[in-house]
């Protein structure tokens, strides 16, 4: 019987994986991937031999028609990204709206997500949170952080190491230096570490140093802010 699986892969240590998710990517008929380069050296880790059909951003749009006619026979497909859950800043939206649409059945897998860890280990109220993903590079971006520093709820942002200076620093310019905040890093891998103090304290530290690794910025709400 068709069915997309979206499974869950290590953001960092392999030992994050499910017992289900290998289970799974072992027994689908296809594995969907963002990276077929990447993708290959985890299953050949757990000695995974299902074929891989590359499924990403770029192509996407082209691809889809293919998978559900795939699917539609009665084939089975797991959709992997480079790390974490698929569809969390990563393709798998269009294609979960399209099996949908073709009553095809989705279960997406529980696992890894860098926001999560993150945002608890953070120290920042987490009962209420929103998630903001990357903010835009140009157009869009002082509005979305304008936004953030009237929110009342804690904010995560996800960010790359050559822009995370930039974005602490309008951060700061906009929602105040006092503004409580915690930058996590290279999470679940060696590396991993969280830096937490006041917008003006991160920006200092993170022009102290080369930044390597993917960050995750949580915010504190503005109730929070004194």
């Amino acid at each position: 019987m068709s069915k997309l699986y979206l499974v869950p892969t290590p953001i960092g240590n392999l030992e994050d994986i499910t017992l289900r998710a290998l289970r799974i990517l072992k027994e689908v008929d296809f594995i969907l991937a963002e990276d077929t380069r990447s993708s290959r050296i985890l299953l050949q880790h757990f000695h995974i031999q299902t074929p891989l059909v590359s499924h990403h951003k770029f192509n996407e749009h082209q691809s889809l028609p293919k998978i559900i006619e795939r699917l539609r026979n009665g084939e089975t497909a797991a959709l992997i990204s480079d790390a974490g859950t698929p569809g969390i800043s990563d393709p798998g939206f269009l294609l979960v709206r399209e099996c949908l649409r073709e009553n095809i059945p989705v279960e997406c897998l529980p696992g890894p997500t860098a926001l999560i860890p993150a945002l608890v280990e953070s120290g920042l109220p987490c009962d209420r949170f929103y998630f903001e993903g990357f903010l835009p590079v140009k157009k869009g971006r002082k509005t979305r952080i304008t936004r953030i520093a009237e929110r009342d709820e804690t904010t995560i942002i996800y960010e790359s190491p050559h822009r995370i200076l930039r974005t602490l620093a309008e951060l700061s310019a906009v929602l105040g230096l006092e503004r409580k905040v915690s930058v996590s890093r290279e999470i679940s891998k060696i590396f991993h570490e969280t830096i937490r103090g006041t917008l003006a304290e991160l920006v200092e530290w993170a022009k102290s140093k080369p930044l390597k690794g993917e960050f995750v910025i949580v915010i504190g709400g503005k109730q929070d802010a004194n």
